[in-house]
């Protein structure tokens, strides 16, 4: 009895033992189902994920490739490990909308610690909620006056002008430093109005030791990239400070001049005197790389395309004769009212990627179009794999700006100025600064462009700085230029 007792708890003590592991792997089997699952992909090395391998690809002529050789074996949305972080990396243009268009509650900002460090903790890149919609909301209606396009496009032609009588047909003009130094003033002019003068060679100086440290080693100790970056953002916080005392003794809420009154004139109490120089500081950086990088690219795709260059220059100087005979300025509207024009630039900013993408972080789990992004992972959405996606565009390595003859620029494949609440209110700024300096050069000169390449990383820029050889028109005539 004691055997056959034992063998019958044996047996019952299996039974049980099956039933419980049949219902734990029926629960596992039921979980794979029920829980959305990473993108497929790699976190690469211990530590270092996969960032070397990807600057590696930034810093050659085709920094796509990263993405590219991922997109083949995983699809165009892959789990990834970069600067430090492991990140869901985007490739598709729908999902990198709905990205871009999220909620605060579900992204945040994400950036390379060197970066956040520089732009300050009241930064608009860096802030969520109500001071960001806040700061945002201020900056595009300001951006959107017809009061500040009229005054960019009075400051713009009077600092083109300056700069294309001082060159020379005798040496090369570099586009890139002269579209830097045009731009520059002409922000800061909008921003703070400053003039050209000491306190602007000053500001100019230290900016380009500020921003040549936002993607560094974040070691800040003395003698560091980032460190001597740090130091010339105090030097430009301090001057800033100085001229927005020097603003509020005698505002004119009235009839704001510029972005900086624009705040101060606010009665939400809480833009300080901190916020606001963060964010003049922020917003400096288009005018020393994104907007000038954009003419200097502009001018590198039409040197080598003269089919476009030849539209665009007859586009132009039909414009400048109308004007003539009418004996009337070009205004604001008569720019970019040049429709061969705007696409020669919206194929630019299509090619160039002067913004290969944003940075966000979940701060909840949360699944879109079916990709699951985790808690606390980063999410890098790359506008350039999608623009220069075969699905999107025939022939997308080739600068072709009739394409936008017939397109939207309104579409998921086109996001050169990023998307939803954080969307560039300086888009339409950017583009009447390019119609103004490509008007002028075109009109005034014809040239022959040196060999030069474009450098993707950790910025967009010429390695020769885009050295062109210029000649005078003397007259109206359109020919080819001479090679």
């Amino acid at each position: 009895m004691d055997n056959c007792t034992g063998n019958l708890l044996a047996t019952a003590i299996l039974l049980s033992a099956i039933i419980f592991y049949r219902k734990l792997i029926c629960c596992k089997l039921l979980s794979s189902y029920t829980t959305p699952r990473l993108p497929l992909g790699t976190l690469g090395w211990p530590f270092l994920g996969e960032t070397l391998d990807f600057i590696s690809c930034a810093y050659s002529d085709r920094p796509e490739t990263f993405m590219d050789k991922r997109r083949l074996i995983y699809g165009k949305v892959f789990k990834s490990h970069i600067f430090g972080n492991p990140t869901i990396v985007s490739t598709d243009a729908d999902v990198s909308r709905s990205i871009l268009q999220s909620d605060a509650k579900t992204f945040v900002p994400s950036y390379p610690r060197s970066l956040t460090e520089l732009m300050g903790k009241s930064s608009v890149l860096l802030i969520s909620g109500n001071l960001q919609r806040r700061i945002h909301g201020l900056i595009g209606a300001f951006c959107k006056s017809s009061h500040l396009k009229a005054q960019i496009t009075c400051d713009m032609q009077k600092y083109v002008q300056e700069s294309m009588k001082s060159w020379s047909e005798d040496h090369p003009v570099y586009i890139q430093d002269q579209a830097k130094n045009i731009a520059f003033q002409v922000l800061v002019k909008a921003l703070i109005s400053l003039d050209p003068g000491q306190d602007m060679e000053f500001l100019k100086k230290q900016f380009q030791e500020f921003i040549a440290g936002l993607m560094s080693l974040p070691i800040n100790v003395p003698g560091s990239r980032l460190y001597r970056s740090l130091q010339a953002r105090k030097k430009m916080v301090n001057l800033i400070h100085r001229i927005i005392q020097d603003k509020r003794s005698s505002l004119d809420s009235s009839f704001p001049k510029d972005i900086a009154e624009i705040w101060l004139s606010d009665a939400s109490q809480q833009l300080t005197d901190d916020v606001i120089s963060d964010n003049i500081i922020d917003l400096m950086i288009p005018g020393e790389d994104s907007v000038p990088v954009l003419m200097t690219l502009a001018i590198k795709y039409l040197s080598d395309c003269p089919t476009a260059l030849q539209q665009l220059t007859e586009e132009n100087l039909r414009l400048k004769r109308i004007k003539e005979n009418l004996e009337e300025p070009l205004c604001w509207r008569d720019y970019l009212s040049l429709p061969f024009t705007q696409n020669v630039i919206t194929e630019t900013l299509r090619m160039g990627n002067i913004i290969i993408g944003v940075m966000r972080k979940a701060t909840k789990d949360v699944e879109i179009k079916g990709h699951f992004i985790p808690k606390g992972w980063c999410v890098f959405t790359y506008f350039r794999s999608i623009h220069l996606d075969e699905d999107a565009y025939d022939s997308p390595c080739q600068f072709n700006p009739w394409r936008w003859q017939e397109r939207d620029t309104s579409g998921s494949s086109f996001t050169p100025f990023g998307g939803g609440q954080r969307l560039c209110p300086g888009l339409d700024l950017a583009r009447l600064e390019a119609s103004i300096f490509l008007h002028h050069f075109v009109t005034q000169f014809r040239w022959a462009a040196e060999e030069d390449c474009i450098i993707n990383f950790p910025t967009v820029r010429m390695k020769k700085r885009m050295p062109v050889w210029v000649k005078r028109r003397r007259d109206n005539s359109c020919s080819k230029p001479k090679h």
